[in-house]
């Protein structure tokens, strides 16, 4: 299945989309894609639904994240080999973990704000894995069990602010607008390898990453596996896995985000984000 919330920001409906492509209003089943819905059993309950059903949403509506009430926004730093390479860093020998504030959630076509004063925000398109039961010590082999489906994330970033303004790179990475998810949650069945998957980020209709998840460091198992030994995860936990080389900072020379700018990044299978750059209030 492919679930999603569209409406205004705040107000989102949960949905599914049917097969040829068109929204189906899930609010007269469930409240929203978050949470207990996400579980394996619920998740069967709503597979045997007919979606023709369900009432179709006629309008072109906004999308908004696809899983809402999300408590922890987790994500992994230099977890592609080619990416480490780029940046001219050693691959690390566990995961390096750092969190996004949920404030940073938006649809995955919201436009992206450049924070006050920033002077380098740059992208990065990555694999997003949602967690569907609460997990917690659990081994490497049952981890994908764990998950209830996948989705892009641009784990949009201020470098200045990550690097340069002291403490932990959330600084850099927390900003209003910097955590687009979505357009779909991609149930874990119609993903049976989520290390074979193509991702690519485009800027004014250049590509600059072109990357797949074949080469992550950690994969998507062993990072799960990892974070449940020093917390326990929760249905509705989203985990950013890391992005391919290709970023702005990478550029020589260094290339970032201005107003006026356009994204378009995806990852095979997931969807296709589209944001329009944008000074902040």
């Amino acid at each position: 299945m492919k679930l999603l919330r569209f409406g205004p920001l705040g107000s989102e409906k949960p949905g599914l989309l049917d097969a040829e492509g068109r929204i189906r209003d899930l609010s007269g089943v469930v409240e929203d894609i978050a949470g207990e819905v996400l579980g394996d059993s619920q998740l069967q309950a709503l597979r045997a639904i007919d979606p023709a059903s369900l009432p179709l949403v006629e309008e072109t509506p906004r999308i908004g994240a696809c899983v809402g009430q999300v408590g922890k926004f987790i994500c992994i730093g230099l977890n592609y080999a080619d990416h480490a390479a780029e940046a001219g860093m050693q691959l690390p020998e566990e995961p390096v973990v750092f969190f996004k504030a949920t404030s940073a959630i938006c649809g995955p076509n919201d436009d992206t704000e450049i924070p006050r004063s920033s002077v380098k925000t740059d992208w990065e398109v990555e694999l997003g894995v949602v967690i569907g039961k609460p997990t917690k010590y659990v081994s490497v082999d049952a981890a994908l069990s764990h998950v209830a489906g996948y989705c892009v994330v641009n784990d949009l970033s201020e470098r200045d602010f990550q690097i340069h303004r002291s403490g932990q790179w959330v600084k850099g990475k927390s900003c209003d607008t910097f955590g687009p998810i979505g357009p779909w949650l991609v149930t874990r069945d119609e993903v049976p390898d989520p290390q074979d998957l193509a991702m690519y980020l485009e800027v004014n209709g250049h590509r600059y990453q072109d990357g797949s998840t074949r080469t992550m460091h950690f994969d998507v198992a062993t990072v799960i596996s990892h974070l449940s030994q020093f917390m326990s995860l929760q249905p509705g936990d989203v985990i950013s896995t890391g992005t391919p080389p290709g970023v702005g900072m990478g550029q020589r020379p260094e290339v970032y985000l201005k107003p006026g700018d356009r994204m378009e990044l995806g990852v095979e299978g997931l969807g296709v984000q589209k944001q329009n750059v944008v000074a902040s209030d």
